[in-house]
């Protein structure tokens, strides 16, 4: 009976240490690579990106601007048109938003905004909800952003009322009624929090904050996914993970992750096909030869190639 008890007490005592997994364990990311030549500059980020993504439409203004922020607006001028926009930043000057035709790839028209980063863009209720300085959200009325966008030149669109303090507004997405925002971390896991929209644009705070990829840039909601870009440094190639929706921790989530091109920024999802922005191509590191790989174009997947890793 001695040796029964003691031996039951050492199982459990080694179940008990096989159990007590770290709170941030480590996320293992596909790398394996095509080898040869790809339809972008620099090396090969992975297999699984290089047969999901393709070149899409080019970003203006990259002697001048950066981008960050990708979003998505429906309908823009009435017409049944699309847009995919992108909002750029330069310090010391006003930030831009360029209104990017899905089907053709043009430029339709380039806004003047107050000076931010602009890690964010996106659309939702009448509203375009983007980036401000510090952890803030500005509201523009889409029909004032519709109006600019049509205007000739750059003309200045004036955020409606202040900017609303969040807890991080690295990035965001929208998807219905609900933006989600969170905080870039290079050191570790970040926060992102869900925030309901009412018809004046005015954000609620939902309980609860989701943990996300360490040095998250972009991120696209699905009904089912949150699908983010993650980056940090321009010798660096970046991270593509795919979380199926549901637990907010992190390590709890079924999810997958491959490598992908240096300087991932925004994404945004257009009628099944996923957007990502890169910031390599503007004038800030296209010339560095530091720069891993330089892609002045969005690049674009199906958002099923993509969801489809975790079903």
């Amino acid at each position: 009976m001695r040796i029964l008890a003691i031996s039951t007490a050492l199982i459990t005592t080694a179940a008990a240490l096989t159990t007590a997994l770290p709170a941030n364990a480590a996320i293992s990311c596909d790398t394996a690579t095509t080898g040869g030549a790809t339809f972008y500059d620099g090396p090969s980020a992975s297999k699984k990106y290089d047969a999901r993504f393709s070149n899409s439409a080019s970003i203006p203004n990259l002697s001048t601007y950066t981008p960050q922020g990708a979003g998505t607006w429906y309908n823009w001028d009435g017409s049944g048109k699309n847009l995919l926009l992108v909002a750029a930043y330069r310090e010391g000057a006003d930030s831009e938003i360029y209104g990017i035709d899905p089907s053709t790839g043009s430029t339709v028209g380039v806004v003047a905004i107050a000076e931010s980063h602009v890690g964010g863009i996106a659309v939702s209720k009448g509203w375009a909800f983007v980036a401000g300085q510090g952890s803030s959200i500005r509201k523009y009325r889409l029909t004032d952003l519709r109006d600019a966008l049509k205007a000739a030149g750059t003309p200045y669109l004036a955020q409606v009322g202040t900017a609303r303090d969040v807890a991080g507004s690295s990035f965001i997405g929208t998807y219905g009624d609900s933006l989600f925002a969170g905080t870039f971390n290079d050191t570790g896991r970040g926060t992102m929090y869900e925030y309901k929209i009412a018809d004046d644009g005015t954000l609620t705070t939902q309980a609860g904050a989701w943990e996300i990829p360490t040095k998250t840039q972009g991120l696209t909601v699905t009904a089912n996914h949150f699908i983010y870009s993650t980056s940090y440094g321009r010798g660096n190639r970046s991270n593509i993970y795919v979380v199926k929706r549901g637990q907010k921790d992190l390590d709890a989530a079924a999810l997958s992750c491959f490598r992908a091109p240096s300087m991932t920024e925004g994404f945004t999802e257009y009628n099944g096909t996923a957007y990502l922005v890169y910031e390599s191509g503007s004038y800030l590191y296209a010339s560095d030869p530091a720069t891993l790989n330089v892609i002045p174009r969005m690049h674009k997947a199906s958002i099923s190639s993509l969801t489809s890793l975790v079903p």
